[in-house]
């Protein structure tokens, strides 16, 4: 191995201690006590409490009504993000297949008015979201917590794109085949976008799973808590003049990373090709 190899294999590795250090010191304090961990600080090393704060973290329940157990969130988190993903990809690739093979006025337009919704956060549509869904009685649902979250202009541009390099000869073959719309982009579009299909997956589970803004105002009933909430929740005791549980809260950060780190690496490889073919 040259040397400019091991330089380049020195910095991956210096990157990879760089974000897996933190991830490792949550991980051996949450199997400490909460007195370690008060006295102490964080730990480097695992303690004698085991695997315990991490059953503590899926079955303790929390709240007022006693639903909120570690596991129900994350549940709904898991709920909300495969919905979320699911749900944006479905409209976005009906979207874009409108915008690109229906040939109707102002399509361009349309588009880039679709586009530019990207300048505007959640936060700012959020009243008149929460309104809407207020008004169709969807509060404490999780229709409630994906439909209006689904729309996603940077899918849109995604699939737009990529079926503008689809070769028109498909489009003129099906049309010989007597292929009509729907089949066209059942049969064809769909596994040509597999890849692409599994690359906004990954991006928008992610999303939906780090929802903190829009559940809280969504949800008033504790069984529809996500993973992210009962972060809070377990951190804010303090204000109340008790003790936080520092290991459980820190087991359910490692758990409510699980998921997402499950979802990439299952998919990465057709992550990647997602983001970088420009042609199939």
């Amino acid at each position: 191995m040259t040397k400019d190899h091991w330089s380049d294999h020195l910095i991956l590795i210096v990157g990879v201690l760089f974000l897996l250090t933190p991830l490792w010191l949550l991980f051996a304090s949450s199997t400490h006590s909460v007195d370690t961990l008060i006295r102490e600080g964080l730990q480097w090393l695992p303690g004698g409490e085991g695997l315990a704060p991490y059953g503590q973290a899926l079955t303790t329940a929390s709240g007022f009504t006693d639903t909120a157990t570690g596991l129900r969130m994350l549940i709904n988190s898991m709920i909300m993000g495969v919905g979320f993903a699911v749900g944006k990809i479905i409209v976005s690739m009906a979207a874009a297949y409108a915008l690109v093979y229906f040939r109707f006025p102002l399509a361009t337009f349309l588009f880039w008015a679709i586009f530019c919704t990207l300048l505007l956060p959640l936060e700012v549509r959020i009243v008149p979201s929460y309104e809407v869904v207020s008004d169709l009685n969807l509060l404490n649902s999780y229709t409630g917590l994906i439909v209006p979250l689904i729309a996603s202009a940077t899918a849109t541009f995604y699939f737009r794109q990529f079926y503008k390099t689809v070769p028109n000869e498909l489009l003129e073959a099906a049309t010989l085949d007597n292929a009509g719309p729907w089949r066209f982009f059942k049969d064809i579009l769909v596994p040509l976008s597999r890849t692409m299909m599994a690359a906004i997956f990954i991006i928008m589970f992610v999303v939906g799973w780090n929802q903190y803004l829009w559940p809280l105002i969504m949800t008033t009933e504790e069984g529809y808590y996500t993973i992210v909430m009962g972060l809070k929740h377990i951190l804010s005791v303090v204000r109340e003049g008790r003790v936080p549980e520092y290991n459980v809260a820190f087991a359910l950060v490692i758990l409510a990373m699980l998921p997402p780190v499950a979802v990439v690496v299952l998919f990465q490889r057709w992550f990647i090709q997602g983001l970088v073919e420009s042609e199939k």
